[in-house]
């Protein structure tokens, strides 16, 4: 019986020291824990106060953290370069890694048939968290690469230089169709190329795009150097704010002759009284596309003639039209005609060190989802079939992103 007691009693003793030895163990793992996690916060402190951003720095990051206060949201935002707001954080993340991403996806993407509207709008967002640069190497190769296929310096325009008088000149679309140069016709055209400022240093591609509306852009365009505007639209009155008033050459659509103008064969002074808004700039008319048009483009040419008209009549060549056809053709642009728009941007990435764009958008909605006109004066549709504005346009996103030309997506910075 004692015996027996004894046992129970060392086996009690064995467990007691047991527990003991447990509990000294767990309370030195922990004490030795908060002593290596307060050195660890020390290091950190110390860090940010000094190489790593200093208190303020510190403070940011502890609030950033801090399970006590809420992160940011999409309210929380300052705006960029291009007037459009977004998320601090987001920026810095983009600037680094997120834009390369970016860049290397757009750059390998083969375009497709079509992309939804939605897929543009937030490849738009996404370029727009990136700050923007010019590579002039980029440029130069693709320059030289429209310089080949096309000549925008030599072949632009119709000169009496590229066209001889006696030609034959074959139109841009109907094929099998010529016209002679007489002497009278001749004699209408530039001795050279009129671009004497070549190579401007900055130029602005103004679309009629109603992304333009409320955009404050009107002093950005005004600043460039030679400034391009497409099927004579309004610059006069408050719109000016946000399209500027300055105009070195505007492309006219004998189609607007016709349904504005009646063919000017009762209202040339309208017609004269509207274009004197552009000032000496010039007036660029597809006159060897067709047929139908050469009549009409001649007509104006013959109008501001008459009335001692300040601007210069010049013509599309149809060779540089064609050439250009087939160089976007080999890059998936296959359409019956490209934009007059798409034309005199091409022409500009040639004539230009710096070509930025403005207006170009043709969706229905802004980048934010609000719904935008067609044009920032009306909301005509163009007429179904004839151009891919939405192809084109995502070339344009592709120039953007190697740092060929600048799209303008909203606001402009208001200094």
């Amino acid at each position: 019986m004692w015996m027996c007691r004894m046992r129970k009693c060392i086996l009690l003793w064995i467990l007691l020291a047991s527990g003991v030895f447990f509990l000294l163990t767990f309370w030195i793992k922990y004490d030795a824990a908060l002593h290596y996690r307060e050195i660890a916060n020390k290091d950190w402190r110390d860090c940010l106060a000094t190489a790593c951003g200093g208190r303020r720095g510190m403070r940011e990051l502890e609030s950033a953290v801090s399970p006590h206060r809420p992160l940011p949201t999409s309210n929380s935002s300052n705006t960029n370069q291009n007037g459009s707001t977004f998320n601090k954080l987001n920026l810095l993340k983009a600037d680094s890694s997120s834009c390369k991403e970016l860049h290397n996806r757009m750059s390998a993407t083969t375009p497709r048939k079509r992309y939804s509207d939605d897929y543009y709008i937030q490849t738009v967002n996404e370029l727009q968290k990136c700050s923007w640069v010019i590579r002039p190497e980029e440029h130069e190769k693709f320059r030289s690469e429209l310089s080949v296929c096309c000549n925008a310096v030599r072949n632009f325009i119709v000169s009496q230089n590229n066209t001889p008088l006696g030609t034959n000149m074959s139109y841009e679309v109907e094929n099998g169709r010529t016209f002679l140069i007489t002497q009278r016709i001749f004699k209408m055209f530039p001795q050279s190329q009129p671009f004497a400022g070549y190579p401007y240093n900055q130029c602005a591609v103004v679309g009629n795009g109603g992304i333009l509306k409320n955009s404050a852009c009107g002093t950005e365009i005004d600043q460039a150097d030679f400034v391009f505007r497409c099927n004579l639209p309004p610059t006069l009155g408050n719109i000016s704010i946000d399209v500027g008033s300055k105009t070195s050459l505007v492309t006219l659509n004998p189609s607007i002759i016709t349904h504005r103008f009646g063919k000017l064969n009762e209202k040339r002074k309208p017609f004269v009284e509207t274009v004197s808004h552009y000032g000496e700039a010039f007036l660029l008319l597809p006159a060897f596309s067709f047929r139908s048009n050469t009549a009409l483009s001649f007509k104006v040419y013959h109008t501001l003639e008459a009335f001692r008209g300040k601007q210069k009549t010049i013509f599309f060549h149809p060779k540089y039209l064609k050439s250009l056809a087939l160089f976007w053709r080999s890059k998936g642009i296959k359409v019956y005609r490209l934009s007059s728009g798409f034309m005199i941007a091409n022409a500009a990435i040639e004539l230009c060190k710096e070509v930025r764009l403005y207006g170009f958008w043709p969706f229905s909605k802004n980048n934010e989802g609000k719904n935008i006109s067609h044009h920032y004066y009306d909301n005509q549709l163009p007429k179904p079939g004839i151009h891919s504005m939405p192809k084109e346009f995502y070339h344009f996103l592709k120039l953007h992103n190697k740092g060929i030309i600048k799209l303008q997506f909203g606001r402009c910075d208001i200094t």
